[in-house]
């Protein structure tokens, strides 16, 4: 099993939709506003809430590295991830991705904002990070992928967030568990004797299973990934 390129991921499921419009979608936006940004200082540091979205030139966009936001947010739920402004990011950003950053203000004649990261929780809070991608908002919930770091994610990652994705994940994985453990219980006189003796087991199985999960999980403050991917807060 190869690890999971999480831009490559990001473009399949953008291009599994039908988009032949998607460029003159994105055209029309842009033509919109044409209002230039003066200068902004420490761009990576603001917070997305104080642009709406950047004036780029729609001739020199890369019609691949555009993405809606419900393509964002759809990996970031498979995958447990945060889309966060960049201001929250504990980590430096590399040089390439401030290289990127210069080489598109210059090409578009335009001061960059309201830059985005997708990354793991850790990765808005301790100093280590895998995978982040780095956007700019260009208008109704449509994002430009600028630039994409770290390592790759292991391939089972996804399987191993799909139980806390949401609700129905959540007990669908409970009762999995519970209906193995009920048949790993082995028969004896009692079981035999009363007909209702496995679905008693596998009710307090799944109970019991129920109880400890909810117990770590959200005692824990943790939420599932369907509430998490946009929250500013560490203990979700």
């Amino acid at each position: 099993m190869k690890n999971v390129n999480l831009e490559l991921k990001l473009r399949t499921i953008r291009d599994k939709e039908k988009n032949s419009d998607l460029l003159l979608q994105v055209e029309k936006i842009l033509l919109e506003d044409e209002i230039s940004r003066n200068e902004i200082s420490n761009a990576l540091s603001l917070k997305s809430e104080e642009t709406t979205k950047n004036a780029l030139v729609f001739d020199l966009l890369k019609t691949e590295n555009i993405f809606h936001l419900n393509h964002i947010e759809k990996i970031c739920i498979d995958y447990r991830l945060r889309f966060l402004d960049s201001s929250l990011f504990k980590n430096s950003i590399p040089e390439e991705a401030i290289s990127k950053i210069k080489n598109l203000q210059k090409e578009h004649n335009t001061k960059l904002s309201g830059f985005k990261i997708v990354a793991p929780s850790k990765a808005f809070h301790l100093l280590n990070y895998d995978d982040p991608l780095l956007f700019i908002p260009i208008g109704n919930d449509y994002y430009y992928l600028i630039h994409k770091w770290g390592d790759e994610f292991n391939w089972y990652r996804k399987l191993l967030v799909w139980p806390v994705k949401n609700l129905s994940n959540f007990t669908i994985t409970s009762i999995l568990i519970s209906l193995i453990v009920a048949l790993l219980v082995p028969e004896n006189n009692l079981s035999k004797s009363v007909p209702l003796a496995p679905l008693i087991v596998f009710l307090f199985a799944f109970k019991s299973i129920v109880a400890v999960f909810a117990y770590y999980f959200f005692m824990a403050g943790k939420n599932f990934n369907e509430e998490i991917w946009q929250r500013k807060y560490y203990n979700n």
